[in-house]
C-alpha cells in the first residue's frame, strides 16, 4: 500500500485489507482517465484527487460504522461517485446506490462498479424527485444542495427512523436555521481531512417524532 494512503488510513483510524485498498487505487486510476473526455470532476491532478476527493470522502467512513454495520444507502448527486463508491468500497454490509441527473456520470460509477467487482453499488440515471426505488436508512450528499433543498428532494426517499448525512464544509448555520420545522439536526460532527487545511463537517438529521 503506498505510503501517502497509509497515512491516511491510519489517522481515520481505519483498518482496510488489501484488496479495499487497492479498489481505492484503482478507482482513483479510473477517475484520472475518465475525467479527461467525461469532466468527472474540476480536479486534475492526482495527488490532489488523491487528497480532496479520496481523503475527504474516507472521512465519512468511521461515522458511518459507528452508525450500523449495513443497510441501504443513497448517495444524492453523486457525480462521479463520491462518496458513494467510496463507502461502497470500505463498507461492503451497505447497499449503495448513486444517483444523478448526468448519464455519462452514472455510466463512470457503473464502470467503476464492474471494474472494482463491488456488487453492493449500483448508478441510476435519473432527476432524484424522479427516482423509484425502495426507502433508504441513510441519504448522504457531497456539495449538492442547501441542506433544505436536499431534505426536500429527498423526504419520500427516507425510510422510517432513517437520518440524512450532509457533508459541509463550515457548519452551516444560515441552512440549518432554513430548515422546516419537522427536521432535527441532532448532530454536527466534525471531521478532520488529512492533509487538508480546511473545515468540513458531516450534518446529521432525522424527522422530528411528534411530541
Amino acid at each position: 500500500m503506498p505510503g501517502e494512503l497509509q497515512a491516511i488510513f491510519a489517522e481515520l483510524g481505519l483498518a482496510p485489507t488489501e484488496a479495499q485498498a487497492s479498489a481505492l487505487l484503482r478507482y482513483l486510476d479510473l477517475l484520472q482517465r475518465w475525467n479527461v473526455t467525461y469532466n468527472l470532476t474540476a480536479v486534475r491532478d492526482r495527488a490532489a484527487m488523491l487528497t480532496q476527493h479520496l481523503a475527504d470522502c474516507l472521512t465519512v467512513i468511521p461515522p458511518l460504522q459507528r452508525r450500523a454495520g449495513s443497510g441501504r444507502l443513497l448517495d444524492v448527486g453523486s457525480g462521479g461517485g463520491l462518496p458513494g463508491v467510496v463507502i461502497a468500497t470500505m463498507l461492503p454490509g451497505w447497499d449503495v446506490t448513486c444517483v444523478d441527473a448526468v448519464a455519462k456520470k452514472t455510466a463512470f460509477v457503473r464502470q467503476v462498479a464492474g471494474a472494482l467487482a463491488l456488487p453492493n453499488l449500483r448508478a441510476v440515471h435519473a432527476r432524484i424527485e424522479d427516482l423509484k426505488a425502495p426507502s433508504f436508512e441513510v441519504i448522504t450528499s457531497r456539495a449538492f444542495a442547501s441542506l433544505a433543498g436536499f431534505t426536500a428532494l429527498t423526504r419520500q426517499h427516507l425510510a422510517p427512523g432513517g437520518v440524512w448525512v450532509a457533508m459541509k464544509g463550515r457548519t452551516p448555520d444560515d441552512e440549518m436555521a432554513a430548515l422546516p420545522a419537522d427536521i432535527d439536526v441532532f448532530h454536527v460532527e466534525h471531521l478532520q481531512v488529512p492533509g487538508l487545511e480546511a473545515q468540513r463537517c458531516l450534518v446529521w438529521m432525522n424527522i422530528r417524532k411528534p411530541a
